[in-house]
């Protein structure tokens, strides 16, 4: 029985990310996910005006800063009593649709489909049609995503300035309202954007594709007309499904959402929130009050158990050696291992064609990454009509005052979906300052180390009982690590047997 470690870097997912490998005969026996990068937003807070978090905040991740702005406003608007006006809830969800949509077309076509392009698959009978649509920076879908999502993102920098980092969300409102000229600017670039995506992506109507309820349905619309099939979903599912994603990386069953485009009155979202128990196959209510934080694998201060995020500490405690092993925590949702994602946000909301595959394929690196592209084609449809709420309202105030000098003491917490999943802040307020502000990120829950009572992440789940059949071009391991949406390229190391090989994923 030979045994090997193998070491590989993922850069910038949401901070340096590593995972580290047990192969025994080629099969993954165990691994460790690792930060390597204490982030520190949480101590850097402490002791600063509530006000000083939206500044601060949007610059925890340069993906997703408009996600990170809009949960700290609302967990400030939640300690203050504020409800914002309509006017400025619809420009929110706007903006963060636009934030979103465009992550999902760049993850699936500048970081995943590329791996398509590996050697490995060099003598595969799609080889040709893979490279001339997913080659990096050359395909021809490349190039018309990178069109696409660069219009998406100014949809952000249309209401809010300038993206990333913007800072336009305030507690009451918005900096500035839309007016006609704006919502002109971005029916365009939405109608531009779905009409790319019909053509190149879909091969057909976004609607139809939309109506389709069960697996058997699906396959069976791509196979009905040659522009579906020679389209990038179409040669996606087939080349993926061909050469096994469908049947690896599988991880934990059980799925966490905080919802989707929030609605005016408070009430809830359009894509409700909620948590899907994997033991019972049902949607339950969520309740934050069931997170918890473990930190007995992290580099952090040690205490028992679990703690919810307004109990938790991120004291860094820094020990290498031993079973120690990440600057990441490890958020549970009772006792529950979870993963987040677009896959847990459509079924948890609903969506009849993903309910299927799930249900009868379970949750696979396939799955994981059609969901993706699954959700950004209801995204379009969901920013379109977000866009004519918008329109509506232009005569209504985009802003209120909310009439606070003193920040009132007290806690509070904002959940959004960010485009990797559920983005939690909580936030404690003690003499008009900061006391204590948790963040606990999407990646946190896929990415995390073992818990207390020894359980893996989602992340190392998915990996542990795989199968590489080539050490020296791990193909399978980057397909994996991508279908969990890391945010720019990354190089994975392999070391074993005093050799260093390199895979780019």
């Amino acid at each position: 029985m030979s045994r090997i470690t193998v070491d590989i870097d993922l850069n910038r997912v949401e901070g340096d990310l590593e995972f580290q490998l047990d192969l025994e005969d080629g099969v993954v026996v165990d691994a460790r996910c690792i930060g390597t990068l204490y982030r520190g937003f949480e101590q850097l807070l402490i002791g600063r005006a509530p006000r000083d978090a939206l500044v601060i905040t949007p610059r925890v991740c340069g993906i997703c800063g408009t996600a990170h702005l809009y949960a700290a406003t609302r967990a400030l608007e939640q300690l203050a009593g504020i409800t914002p006006p309509e006017h400025a809830v619809h420009v929110r969800n706007l903006c963060l649709l636009a934030e979103t949509l465009q992550s999902d077309l760049r993850q699936t076509f500048l970081f995943f489909t590329p791996d398509f392009c590996n050697q490995n698959y060099a003598g595969h009978p799609l080889a040709a049609e893979l490279t001339q649509a997913f080659a990096p920076l050359k395909g021809d879908v490349v190039r018309g995503c990178l069109k696409a999502t660069r219009e998406l993102i100014g949809i952000v920098a249309i209401f809010g300035g300038q993206w990333p980092h913007s800072t336009y969300m305030l507690p009451g409102g918005i900096s500035q309202p839309a007016n006609h000229r704006r919502i002109l600017e971005t029916r365009d670039i939405l109608v531009g954007v779905r009409a790319w995506f019909e053509q190149t992506v879909l091969g057909g109507n976004l609607d139809d594709w939309l109506a389709l309820d069960n697996a058997e349905a699906l396959f069976r619309w791509e196979a009905a007309a040659p522009a579906r099939e020679r389209s990038a979903l179409g040669l996606f599912n087939r080349f993926a499904r061909d050469i096994g994603l469908h049947q690896l990386g599988k991880g934990s069953s059980h799925l966490l959402s905080y919802g989707v485009n929030h609605l005016p009155d408070g009430s809830g979202s359009a894509w409700p929130a909620g948590y899907f128990n994997g033991d019972t196959q049902q949607v339950e209510a969520l309740d934050h009050l069931q997170i918890n934080e473990h930190v007995r694998h992290s580099w952090f201060l040690d205490y028992p158990g679990g703690r919810h995020p307004w109990e938790g500490e991120t004291i860094p405690d820094h020990q290498p050696g031993g079973d120690r092993y990440t600057w990441a925590k490890a958020p549970r949702y009772g006792d529950h291992v979870v993963q987040t994602g677009p896959l847990a946000e459509l079924r948890i909301a609903g969506d009849s064609l993903i309910s299927d595959l799930l249900a009868s394929e379970g949750d696979n690196t396939w799955l994981r990454q059609f969901a993706r592209l699954r959700r950004a084609g209801r995204l379009l449809t969901l920013a379109v009509d977000t866009l004519n709420a918008l329109k509506t309202v232009l005569d209504q105030p985009h802003i209120i005052d909310p009439g606070i000098d003193v920040w009132p003491d007290g806690e509070s917490f904002g959940l959004v979906e960010a485009a990797r999943g559920a983005l939690g802040h909580w936030l404690r307020v003690k003499n008009g300052v900061i006391d204590k502000y948790q963040i606990v990120t999407p990646t946190a829950w896929n990415a995390s180390p073992r818990d207390s009572a020894g359980r893996h992440g989602h992340w190392e789940q998915s990996i542990i009982g795989l199968r590489v059949p080539d050490p020296d071009n791990p193909v399978e391991i980057g397909h994996i690590v991508r279908s969990h949406d890391p945010c720019l390229v990354c190089t994975v190391h392999f070391i074993g047997q005093h050799k260093k090989r390199s895979f780019n994923v």
